[in-house]
């Protein structure tokens, strides 16, 4: 379709194959409910393990025998614990994460002018989906808390049942930080992690279009495209991974009880960055590789059943 607006002026609103409107904004947004909220409570398992790695190293030693201590000592329910917020905390985050991240960048775009944002994609793409994770973690924050503190205590310590252990957040707020104790170790991990989720696979992508599928990208079928995307993605994927475990890390240990009280940086000290950046990196390079994968294709997928195309391009 046409690059211009209606009043016959440049607008990236008008760049893809339909308008992106208030409608089209909408449909991203549950695009990203989907695609967030079912990958990252589809693998709480991994997650699970992992923070318990984070938390406790000695005893949670690599992925498969944490995975089998906490059956042993919890049963099946052990590995699924922290699924309730992990759906309805993520489907939110994806909500904001990708919505918002279409409609930042057409707005920074529009700001720039088509030169500058022709010569300065990377710097659209990372403003866009900054931008866009700001509010995304704001609504994630409480439920992320909330979900790393049912994972991480001791068995009997901390109610697991989603409702019950809100209330319990709730109630000792002031020992916990509910609800936004976590959100500034939570950006710190997270917008990074999306900066490079989403300019990471932009450029991914152009590279696919420009030196691999040459062709006008509308020539390939459905089919290649979301295989380019979940290429894409999962590449992406494991460059997020290592940005971001840091601040993972001391994530899951503000919900150690033996850390209650102390501040990110003392967390930080204690640990070492070496352990903050290494401790259960492999299980999150399997974990958010894979996730990451699986998000872009869900969202894409999504987004061509409705008609707006796939993500990315020359």
């Amino acid at each position: 379709m046409s690059h211009l607006a209606p009043t016959g002026k440049w607008d990236a609103r008008y760049l893809g194959p339909v308008p992106h409107d208030s409608s089209y904004y909408a449909k991203c947004m549950l695009g990203g409910v989907l695609a967030c909220g079912i990958t990252h409570a589809g693998i709480t398992p991994l997650d699970v393990a992992k923070c318990n790695m984070q938390v406790d190293p000695a005893k949670y030693k690599g992925l498969t025998s944490g995975l089998a201590t906490l059956i042993r000592e919890e049963g099946q329910a052990g590995i699924w614990k922290g699924f309730g917020p992990t759906l309805l905390g993520y489907s939110l985050q994806g909500m904001f994460k990708f919505g918002l991240y279409e409609l930042f960048r057409d707005q920074y775009m529009n700001l720039a002018g088509e030169e500058l944002s022709n010569k300065y994609k990377p710097a659209i793409w990372l403003a866009g989906s900054a931008s866009a994770e700001v509010f995304a973690d704001i609504a994630l924050c409480p439920l992320e808390m909330t979900k790393v503190k049912i994972q991480t205590s001791p068995t009997g310590t901390f109610p697991t049942a989603f409702g019950a252990a809100l209330a319990e957040m709730s109630k000792t707020k002031a020992e916990t930080r509910y609800p936004f104790g976590s959100l500034v170790p939570l950006w710190s991990r997270q917008i990074p992690y999306t900066v490079a989720k989403f300019c990471f696979y932009e450029r991914i992508v152009q590279l696919f279009y420009t030196h691999v599928f040459p062709e006008p990208k509308e020539t390939y079928s459905k089919t290649t495209q979301l295989g380019i995307t979940f290429a894409s993605g999962y590449l992406a994927g494991v460059v997020c991974a290592v940005v971001s475990h840091p601040a993972d890390s001391v994530v899951s240990l503000m919900g150690k009880p033996a850390n209650k009280g102390k501040s990110i940086g003392a967390i930080a000290s204690e640990t070492g960055i070496v352990a903050l950046a290494t401790k259960g990196l492999g299980t999150r390079v399997l974990m958010i590789g894979t996730l990451t994968g699986f998000q872009w294709w869900i969202y894409d997928s999504f987004k061509a059943s409705m008609g707006l195309g796939t993500t990315g391009g020359k």
